[in-house]
Parts: structure tokens; sequence; C-alpha cells
């Protein structure tokens, strides 16, 4: 609820702070007084358009800040902690706007925090409600009707598992939509790997294969050259450097081996370089038994050189073929039978998904059918209750009635042998509609003309579906105009008895309402220091004999101060009443 209001430079207000009480608060004045100055301030708070003629003339900036209890309004605690404006153990919530009158433009801010336009209608539209007899207001937004009907008849928990469904659905047919828009892409991906799978059969490649192949071709090429090199290497270890005459190097190795062996006997100083020349010696017989064999292996075929360069010919053909070098290919054709088959069970799957969609198709067709079925009883029911406040505020002839159509789509749910638009509301498109008189056939609310009928509407909406308007503060702008003092006692009772379950701020005309009023405010324009200023009086119980006898009267007297007691007493005791009824219920 609305705790506290602070105005500041804003129109004809230089300075006003108000507390408002929890119940129901009346705001009456002489017209003109500045009563519509204090809404459009509320306004501002609600995140509503502003402009530099809201500024006081000859004052830099407005500046509007409301404070409001968080202990009637839970719904919004989520919000606020989501956008980080809430600090751990807050039970208030503070919207300050800023209006400057050189620009026109204004800074919004959230607990000391600012925010943007959005975030302030967002906040604000939470927090406070502000009904008066223009088109705009929420009541009259056809967006809203499905969300007062089903909030009206506790539809919401049911309207929940239709959202839900619906987005489980979806899920099914994107997926399935995926599948689909792929099969050519998955039909070309199997030829494709086929063909790999086929090339890399018919190659019969082998890893490291390149690699062997480039270093055998470089010995085939080099065939003479590495056989005359390994001959003159053999010859100089082992026969000798011409094959008949010198000494070959394992040869002069022995020599030197024995000279060692002997001189170590002689001097066993030695003793380590003859066993560094026997290791020599075994090392060196070694090299030349590898040396006999590498020579032996040296019969190059000079047709194998071709045979090598086809090779690798295919081999560079292949690779240039799949772009990827040969050891990836050997991957990629070992798994591609695994993503063959994968992509072969495509079919299945869309079967499968096809099952699971047509299972979730019945289950949502099923629930929204419930659903809309629930919500024509509800309408009825809201229809007759509306009807019967609308007699009670003297318009006996009105006709409310709820009207839920549905749009018919080729592609849409089928129920009941239609295919209908269904979205996360269901299938229901709801609108209010009104006959304000006999004869006149049902229009929609929102073409309503006269103000009076448009007022009383609002109100007779407003007094039963407070129960599930979750906006804690709601405040009704004259209301009542058009109401005659027989009906306006009337709107006074259900103002009063909309307060049972929010603040109400009202603005009225009418002492007839004004009496019902758990707090009254006085609104007056008065001249300071020859400036024209707005001052707000929250009156005593004497103090209101005199406003209601002056809303009588015009001018107060015996004959309307004695009415206006009267009109307090009727009010009071109905109140009584109507409190004890209440508990009696509790």
């Amino acid at each position: 609820m609305l705790i506290e209001l602070q105005i500041q430079d804003f129109a004809i207000i230089d300075r006003l702070h108000l507390r408002f009480e929890q119940g129901f608060n009346v705001l009456t004045g002489e017209t003109g007084a500045g009563k519509s100055i204090i809404i459009d301030a509320l306004g501002t708070l609600r995140g509503e358009r502003v402009d530099p003629t809201f500024v006081r003339a000859g004052c830099a900036r407005a500046r509007i800040e409301g404070i409001f209890s968080l202990d009637d309004c839970p719904q919004i605690l989520p919000l606020l902690a989501e956008l980080d404006l809430l600090d751990e153990g807050d039970d208030q919530v503070i919207l300050t706007r800023e209006i400057s009158a050189e620009s026109g433009r204004s800074v919004a801010r959230v607990n000391g925090r600012a925010v943007n336009s959005a975030k302030l209608r967002e906040i604000g539209s939470c927090l406070i409600d502000i009904h008066g007899q223009h088109e705009g207001q929420s009541l009259f937004n056809t967006r809203t009707h499905i969300d007062l009907l089903d909030r009206f008849g506790e539809l919401l928990p049911l309207r929940q598992q239709v959202a839900d469904q619906l987005t489980a659905l979806r899920v099914v047919q994107a997926q399935l939509a995926d599948l689909r828009a792929g099969e050519a892409r998955r039909q070309a991906r199997i030829e494709e790997l086929k063909m790999l799978r086929a090339d890399v059969a018919a190659a019969k490649l082998k890893p490291g294969e390149e690699e062997a192949l480039l270093r055998e071709r470089a010995i085939a090429q080099n065939a003479t050259r590495i056989a005359t090199l390994a001959d003159e290497a053999y010859r100089a270890l082992y026969t000798g450097s011409d094959g008949r005459s010198g000494r070959a190097a394992i040869e002069a190795m022995a020599l030197a081996v024995d000279a060692l062996n002997e001189l170590a006997r002689l001097d066993d100083r030695a003793g380590l370089l003859a066993q560094q020349a026997t290791e020599l010696h075994y090392q060196l017989e070694e090299l030349v038994i590898a040396l006999r064999r590498y020579r032996a292996d040296l019969d190059v075929d000079p047709r194998r050189l071709d045979a090598i360069e086809d090779r690798l010919t295919a081999l560079r053909d292949l690779q240039r073929k799949y772009g990827v070098d040969l050891e990836t290919l050997i991957k990629q054709a070992a798994n591609a039978e695994a993503e063959i088959e994968q992509l072969s069970n495509s079919a299945e799957q869309i079967a499968r998904l096809e099952e699971q969609a047509q299972v979730l198709i019945a289950e949502l067709a099923r629930h929204t059918a419930e659903l809309s079925r629930r919500r024509r009883q509800v309408g009825d029911e809201l229809s007759r209750l509306i009807s019967e406040a609308m007699h009670d505020l003297a318009m006996p002839n009105v006709r409310f009635a709820v009207q839920i159509e549905h749009v018919e789509d080729p592609n849409g749910l089928p129920i009941h042998d239609r295919r209908l638009v269904c979205d996360r509301t269901g299938i229901d498109r709801v609108e209010f509609l009104i006959s304000p008189n006999l004869g006149e056939p049902l229009k929609p609310l929102a073409r309503i003309a006269s103000g009076g009928e448009s007022a009383r509407l609002l109100l007779a909406l407003k007094s039963i579906l407070s129960q599930v308007d979750e906006v804690p503060t709601l405040v009704f702008d004259e209301i009542d105009v058009g109401v005659g003092g027989r009906a306006g006692h009337v709107v006074g009772q259900k103002l009063w008895a909309i307060s049972q379950r929010h603040q109400v701020l009202c603005i009225t005309h009418l002492p007839q309402v004004a009496a019902f009023a758990n707090a009254h405010f006085h609104i007056r324009k008065e001249v300071v220091a020859e400036r024209t200023r707005t001052s707000v009086t929250l009156l005593s119980p004497d103090q209101r004999v005199e406003e209601i006898a002056a809303m009588l009267d015009g001018i107060p007297n015996d004959h309307s101060r004695a009415n206006a007691r009267q009109i307090l007493e009727r009010a009071q005791a109905w109140k009584l009443h109507r409190q004890i009824e209440l508990a009696a219920k509790d």
C-alpha cells in the first residue's frame, strides 16, 4: 500500500506531504483545487509520460516520491530481486521521479537506484492502479480480460498446466521440424559416407603408408649411389681399399687388440686401453655384419619406382578429394559405419517424436477444452454478479456478458472436429461486452461512450474482481461522475468493500461516498506571497461534518450540518454492520 506521498514543485503544488491510511481514503475539494494534480503525480510513479508543463513555474525541477509497503504486495518481491532493487530485510519500496523544466526529461529511481521508464512502469503497475473515466485504464484493455476472468474463477493453475503442455509440445514439434528439414541433408551425408568407406576400402590404406613410400622412393631414386657407398664402406672395413691389397679396418683392429693385450701383460696401466680396443673390435664386427645385410637388401627392381609413384599419386588424389590427410581419412572411414547407422535411424526418431507429439496434443486438447468449459461457467457467474451490482448502482437495464471466441487455423489444435489457435492462455479469446440500455446490442466494453456508465460499470467490476486483483493500491478519480445521491450511497458501500482487500484512494464530489472514508482529506487552493498553491488537510471528525455539509449545500448551515451528521452516521452504521457480517464469515 501507499504509505507516504511527497510532491515538490509539481504544477501548482509547491510542497505536499501526505500519509495515507490502509483502508478507504477520500479526497474532496472544489473543482480546480488540485485533486487531479495529485492523481497526475501518482501517475508519474507508474511510469506515465511527463513533460515540462508538470514543473511548477519558476522552478528547475519537480520531484515526486512514494513510499510503498511490501507487506500486501509479495508478488513484486521476485521482480525487485531480479532487478537487484531490493536489499535483504526491506519491507518498503520507494519510487522517485524527477522532471526537468528545461528538457522535460525525467529520472526515475527505485530504492535510490536509477531505472529506465520501462522498469518503472513494470514496478509501478504492480503497486498502484489508477481508474478514471478515460480510456486506457487497465480494465478497458481487452488483453487483461482473460486474466481477470481466470483469477476470478481460480483457473490460473489449470491455465499454467495448459501453458506447460504447450511448451512441451512446441519443443517436440521443433525437434520434428529439424529432423524433417534435414532429411535431404542426411541422405546426402549417408551417400558421402558410403563413398568414403568404399574408397578407403578399395585403396587398402594403412597407417604410415605414405611416409614409408616416400622413404622407399628416395632409396630407389638413389639406388646406384647408395650401392657404391655401401661397397666402399664394406671394403674399407673388411677387405681393404681395393679388395686385394692393403689392410682392412677389421684386420688392423684385430692386430691392435693383440698388441694392446700383450702390452697390458707387461704394463698393467695399458689394461684400460686393451679393454677399449677389444670393445671397438666387437662393435666393428657387428657393423661389418650389418653392412653386409644392408648390401644384400639393396637389390632394387627398377620397375618398383614406377609402382611407388603410382601409389603415391593415388594416395594424393584421395587426400585432395576429401580434403584431409590419410590418417584422418582412415579414422573417418572407421567411424563411417556408426554415423551411417545413426543417420539411418532418423526415420525411427521421427516416428517416435510424432507419437510423442500426438500424446501431447491429445492431453493439451483435453485440458484446453476443460479450461474453456470452465471459463464459460465462470463468465456466466461473473455476468450475473455484475448485472446485480449495476442494478444496485441504479442501472437496472445494463446487460453484461463475457464473450469467449475461438480462431480457426488449419494448423491449430484439434478440438471437437475443429482446429483452433492455441497459445499459453488456451484457445479462448475473452472480451467483456456491455449493453447499457434496454434493447441495445452488446458491445465491447472499450467502446462505452457515457462517462457515468463507464464509471459505474468500472465500480461494479472492481467491487467483484477486487478479491482477485493483485495490485494493492487502487485510485478512483471521480468514479462517481454521473451518479446521483441515491446511488451514491451504494457507490460508497462498494468502495468501502473494496478497501477491505485493497487500499483505496478516491476523489469524489458526492458526500454519500465521502462519508464511508476511513481518512478524509480536504484539498484547497490558496494564494501565498502572490503565488497560487494547493494544500491538503486531513480532516478531524468535526471538520468532516463541515466539509460534507459544504458538499451538500455549498455553504454549511445548521440544516446541512444535520444532514451531514445523518449521512455520516448512516455510513458508520452500515460499515459496523458489514464488519460484523465479515467477522462472522471468517
